[in-house]
């Protein structure tokens, strides 16, 4: 009953009283069913964030879009960080769904060249989210108080507490299928997966916000097919 008066009060209408006894209209609201405020303010925050990456999240800000107050907001998250974290979920589960949706159309045998067409398409995925979702991206891999500092465990499915990680453990076992599939050399294996990783983020992060940020779309796409090209060609040298 605690959302319900919230609901109720202060965060129902469109406006609020201003100084003077005015009317001054409230900012853009999130409609949300009595029960579900939760998710309400995250879909609020994963909002803000599209606006403005990591910084844009602020508590308040997404209890004024949900249209309750912060002292409602602050039943279901204990500060700032705790809804920062929860949106950097959602981004990590968003990426992990493009690149395994990028992977799906990957060859289905077990040969060397589709092991090495499945890196390169979850690399592509990964490419297609960070594009889309900007602010999302930078959400996924910001730092917050309540981030696991391991990569331990990334790559069981089916857990939910693992999906910060999912993302990094698609790409662990693509390459170990690589190595089975005898496109790459087993000593070659070791590191293998943070080279692949800090060559996409950073390709990423240099299309988002550094120079390559004014190429066009062909052409971004392209300078990522040639890093794929390299990376892949360095994994499977003779």
């Amino acid at each position: 009953m605690a959302d319900m008066g919230a609901k109720t009060g202060a965060g129902t209408g469109a406006a609020a009283e201003g100084p003077g006894g005015g009317r001054r209209a409230r900012g853009p609201k999130t409609a949300y069913h009595h029960g579900d405020l939760r998710n309400a303010l995250i879909d609020a925050a994963t909002g803000l964030a599209r606006d403005g990456g990591p910084e844009a999240i602020v508590l308040r800000a997404a209890a004024r879009r949900v249209g309750v107050s912060p002292t409602a907001a602050y039943r279901h998250f204990a500060g700032q960080g705790d809804l920062l974290h929860a949106v950097k979920e959602l981004g990590q589960r968003r990426l992990t769904e493009s690149m395994e949706a990028a992977a799906a159309l990957a060859p289905p045998d077990s040969g060397p060249r589709a092991a090495e067409e499945r890196v390169r398409a979850i690399g592509r995925g990964y490419l297609a989210f960070a594009r889309k979702e900007p602010g999302l991206y930078r959400v996924a891999f910001c730092r917050d108080p309540l981030t696991v500092n391991s990569l331990d465990g990334a790559i069981e499915p089916g857990d939910e507490d693992t999906w910060g990680f999912r993302s990094f453990g698609i790409l662990v076992q693509a390459l170990d299928s690589l190595v089975e599939s005898g496109g790459m050399a087993p000593y070659r294996r070791t590191g293998a997966e943070l080279t692949a990783w800090a060559t996409v983020h950073g390709l990423a992060m240099l299309f988002l916000d550094g120079p390559l940020s004014q190429l066009t779309e062909d052409e971004t796409d392209a300078v990522a097919e040639r890093a794929f090209d390299l990376l892949i060609a360095g994994f499977t040298a003779p």
